[in-house]
């Protein structure tokens, strides 16, 4: 008599926007031998098209909109709560754009990913794409990372880069960019769900080795 098979990791994405970031991971998991499961989709922002690209995937969803709270904490208790509720094995951040509490990163430590748009920790924060343009750089990106106390300081899992050429505007750097990012979640997630990538106390392991750097995709 065969065994049942493993229950699929469970995965719950953040977002705040317009997800499509979400919509690339929707669609990675949905291929056959993906490892693992989207159960839910939450938001902060009730009018976010995130929500929508959930509810055509007949993905659950859930709000707890940041409007609403007294306060950071108040938000991420709630927050908390709710993702207690379904019992992720892994969160991922997919354009949510909150600064979360210590406590509800240690609550989730070494189960929690991020994307930002720039090649850290080059440009943490906000504006990437006009400050790497101001700065002349010619080399520009994403990383995935683990969430740590450290705005956008966790260890970083993956890289993708693109070359920034003289003709670039803001606009057309977010959107070669955007393309990476939809390239690379997927991957690191894969990563993930199978067990080959764990955040360490001295960075991020991957099939059981310390990562001396990133791992690097390019798209030239």
């Amino acid at each position: 008599m065969k065994a049942d098979p493993a229950p699929l990791p469970k995965i719950v994405v953040l977002a705040s926007g317009s997800g499509t970031n979400l919509q690339a991971l929707i669609e990675a998991t949905r291929e056959r031998d993906f490892p693992g499961e989207i159960i839910a989709v939450g938001c902060n922002r009730p009018g976010a098209f995130a929500l929508e690209r959930a509810a055509q995937a007949n993905i659950p969803t859930f709000v707890i909109d940041h409007t609403k709270s007294d306060s950071r904490e108040a938000f991420d208790a709630s927050l908390m709560a709710e993702l207690h509720r379904h019992n992720p094995d892994v969160i991922v951040l997919a354009g949510f754009m909150r600064i979360l509490t210590p406590d509800f990163v240690r609550a989730f430590r070494g189960r929690m990913l991020n994307i930002h748009p720039s090649l850290l920790p080059a440009y943490t924060g906000l504006n990437t794409h006009k400050r790497v343009l101001e700065a002349g750089d010619k080399v520009h990106g994403v990383s995935i990372h683990f969430v740590t106390e450290e705005l956008d300081g966790g260890p970083v899992i993956a890289q993708s880069e693109i070359r920034v050429n003289d003709d670039d505007t803001p606009e057309s750097l977010a959107e070669r960019v955007q393309q990476q990012e939809h390239l690379l979640y997927p991957i690191v997630l894969r990563w993930f769900c199978e067990g080959r990538i764990q955040l360490a106390a001295d960075g991020v392991q991957f099939d059981g080795s310390l990562l001396p750097s990133p791992m690097r995709l390019s798209d030239s």
